[in-house]
């Protein structure tokens, strides 16, 4: 069985090459820091204007527009490999992979590892660069990591389910309606928030919340968050590897 070095040396040089043939999908690679540095200046001034003009003061909100962030990066991140798969799937070159030592569990563990270890280091950068909340490293990057489940989600979802990019851009503008229920979490009382943990991305969002208040409990979240989406990729990837199969 090929070691995880080698089924990088495969693969990566492909998904790079993708990358940067694809005006597309070089943008949206990209975003994730600019929007970093938007949220930096752009949240500041709308305070300030808001202050001004309204009276309105939006610094106890910085959290939750932080969480934005949290849910952006993933998803922005997990567009880029879906697409990649579809491009691949188009172009036949998973069938050109079979000749090669590599085999479909290495592809699919690659496929899963790459784009939330690519999620991690971005999305903590992010954090920092829009300086909009106090928070260490080390809660910094649980919620990175909790929140990094969320880049192979998205590339599965649109792999599993769309036919080509047209589809694959339908079904990533319907999935946004994923992101609202974790959102108004925010305004609703602790236990009936549960009722919203249904939705995958509300456990990033929780969790960050909890790690930048310094709640307890924080712990559990992690975990039953991580269950919870490995429980749904798990049900993707199944979805994916049977349409390969087709």
């Amino acid at each position: 069985m090929p070691t995880a070095t080698a089924v990088i040396r495969a693969l990566g040089p492909i998904d790079l090459k993708s990358v940067a043939r694809d005006s597309m999908l070089r943008w949206l690679v990209g975003t994730p820091i600019v929007l970093a540095f938007v949220f930096r200046w752009g949240v500041p001034a709308l305070d300030g204007w808001l202050g001004e003009r309204y009276a309105f003061d939006l610094i106890p909100y910085y959290p939750l527009l932080t969480s934005f962030l949290v849910l952006m990066i993933p998803t922005l991140v997990g567009s880029v490999v879906g697409f990649l798969l579809l491009d691949q799937r188009d172009d036949r070159t998973l069938t050109a992979l079979q000749v090669t030592p590599l085999t479909a569990q290495g592809y699919f563990a690659y496929r899963i590892a790459v784009p939330m270890a690519v999620s991690v280091p971005v999305m903590m950068a992010s954090i920092a660069v829009a300086d909009l909340v106090e928070m260490g490293v080390v809660a910094a990057f649980a919620a990175a990591v909790q929140a990094a489940p969320t880049a192979p989600f998205y590339a599965l979802f649109v792999a599993a389910f769309a036919a080509n990019k047209v589809q694959g851009f339908a079904l990533l503008k319907g999935a946004g309606v994923l992101t609202w229920p974790p959102v108004f979490a925010w305004f609703v009382a602790s236990p009936w928030q549960v009722a919203i943990g249904l939705d995958p991305l509300y456990w990033p969002l929780k969790l960050f919340w909890m790690l930048e208040a310094g709640e307890p409990r924080a712990a559990l979240y992690f975990l039953v968050g991580l269950g919870y989406q490995g429980m749904l990729i798990a049900l993707l990837l199944r979805r994916y590897g049977s349409r390969l199969a087709v």
